[in-house]
C-alpha cells in the first residue's frame, strides 16, 4: 500500500529516523527535487499510529513542493514530522539525533521549523547539520517567519483585488478578516496602512480587541463572519472551511487568506465558488512569503532581497490567473499546474544536459 502511494504521486524518498536513548521516532519525506534541494519544515506531534505520521508526511511533503514551484523558488518539496508531544517530549537529544538524520541526506532536503517546533529547536539541529533555516536571530537568520508571510498575503489579496475591481488599490475596501494570529495580525496592519475596513473574528477575544483597539476594526462572531457584507473575505484560521454550506453565505467578490486547505473539496468548492462570482486567490500560492522568505537564508539572509521575492508573489498570482483563463479551469487548478509546468520544464531541460553528457557543477553560495 505504501509502496502504491509512493509510486501514484511519484515519492522520491522516505527516510525513517529512530533514535533509541533520545526517544526520536520521526518520517522525512523528500516528495520531488526536480528544481533543487527539497525544502519543508519539521512538524512535532502526537499522532495516534505511525500510519497516521506517515500519511501526514507524505501529504505534506507533496504540498510543499506546489508551494515552493508556485514562490518560483528553485526548491523542491519535503517534510518531517516527529512522533511525539511537544508539549513534554522534546530535548536536545532528540533534535541532534534528528540533525544528524538530515545531515545524512547530504544536502538533498532542508528543514525549518513547523506546526509544534520553534526556532530554538532549529538551533539545536543546527548543532549537527548547516541543512535547516529558520534559526533564531542570534544566528543572523531570517527570525520570525510571520510578517513576511503576512506581506505574501498582502500583495496576493491587491493581485485578486484587481482581477475583481480593475485596480488593486485597497483604499476603502472592506474586508472579513477569519482568525487574527500571528500571521493576520500583520495582514491586519498592511491592510489597515492601506485604507481598507476590517471586520474580525477569533476564538481568542485577547487577538481580537487588539486588533480593533489598533486598527479600529469591528468585530463579529466566530459564525457571523461568512455572512459579513464585504469587499474580501481573509480565512487565516483553520482550514476547510470553504464548503458546502459557507459558501454559499458569502456576500464577497475576493477570497483570499493565509490558511492552509482552505477549500474543503478542490475540485467542486472551487468550481462553487467560480459560480458565485467570486474571485479566489489559491491558499499555497498566498500563504507562501514565509517560505520565500525563509529560502533567502540559503543565501546568506538579505531582507531586502527576501522582501523583493516575497512582493513577486504579485507577479505569481498573476501568473495563476492567465492560466486559469488560458486553460478554462478553476483558480486552484491552475495554480497547481503553474507548479507542475515550472517542474517539467525543469525536468526537460536536465533531461537534455544529461543527454548531453554535461557535467552539473555546484557554483556554492554566492
Amino acid at each position: 500500500m505504501l509502496f502504491e502511494t509512493i509510486e501514484k504521486y511519484d515519492y522520491e524518498q522516505i527516510v525513517f529516523c529512530h533514535d533509541k536513548s533520545s526517544g526520536l521516532k520521526a518520517i522525512i519525506a523528500i516528495h520531488d527535487t526536480t528544481l533543487g534541494p527539497a525544502l519543508g519544515g519539521c512538524r512535532m506531534w502526537p499522532y495516534e499510529s505511525e500510519e497516521e505520521a506517515i500519511n501526514d508526511a507524505l501529504r505534506l511533503s507533496r504540498g510543499m513542493t506546489y508551494k515552493n514551484a508556485a514562490a518560483g523558488l528553485n526548491l523542491g518539496g519535503g517534510k518531517t514530522v516527529i512522533i511525539g508531544d511537544p508539549k513534554k517530549d522534546k530535548s536536545e537529544a532528540l533534535f541532534r539525533a534528528l540533525g544528524r538524520y538530515v545531515e545524512s541526506l547530504n544536502g538533498r532536503y532542508i528543514t525549518a521549523e513547523d506546526v509544534g517546533t520553534t526556532e530554538d529547536d532549529m538551533d539545536i539541529i543546527f548543532e549537527e547539520t548547516d541543512y535547516v533555516v529558520g534559526l533564531s536571530e542570534s544566528h543572523q537568520s531570517s527570525g520570525n517567519p510571520s510578517p513576511k508571510t503576512s506581506l505574501g498575503v498582502f500583495v496576493s489579496m491587491k493581485r485578486a483585488a484587481k482581477e475583481a475591481f480593475g485596480t488593486d488599490l485597497l483604499e476603502g475596501k472592506t474586508v472579513a478578516v477569519q482568525g487574527v494570529g500571528h500571521v493576520a495580525y500583520d495582514l491586519c496592519r498592511y491592510l489597515n496602512e492601506a485604507g481598507a475596513k476590517l471586520v474580525v473574528t477569533d476564538i481568542n477575544q485577547e487577538a481580537v480587541d487588539r486588533v480593533v483597539n489598533d486598527f479600529n476594526a469591528t468585530s463579529v462572531s466566530i459564525d457571523e463572519i461568512y455572512d459579513v457584507d464585504a469587499d474580501i473575505f481573509a480565512p487565516c484560521a483553520l482550514g476547510g472551511i470553504l464548503n458546502d454550506d459557507t459558501i454559499n453565505r458569502l456576500k464577497v467578490k475576493v477570497v483570499c487568506g493565509s490558511a492552509n486547505n482552505q477549500l474543503e473539496d478542490i475540485d467542486k468548492h472551487a468550481e462553487q465558488i467560480e459560480a458565485k462570482g467570486i474571485i479566489y486567490a489559491p491558499d499555497f500560492v498566498v500563504n507562501s512569503g514565509g517560505v520565500v522568505n525563509v529560502a533567502d537564508e540559503l543565501d546568506g539572509y538579505n531582507e531586502v532581497r527576501a522582501i523583493s521575492n516575497i512582493e513577486k508573489i504579485y507577479d505569481q498570482m498573476d501568473k495563476v490567473f492567465e492560466i486559469s483563463k488560458r486553460d478554462q479551469i478553476t483558480t486552484a487548478r491552475a495554480a497547481e499546474k503553474l507548479a507542475e509546468e515550472r517542474i517539467d520544464q525543469l525536468m526537460r531541460v536536465r533531461s537534455s544536459f544529461l543527454k548531453s553528457e554535461k557535467s552539473i557543477i555546484s557554483r556554492g553560495k554566492n
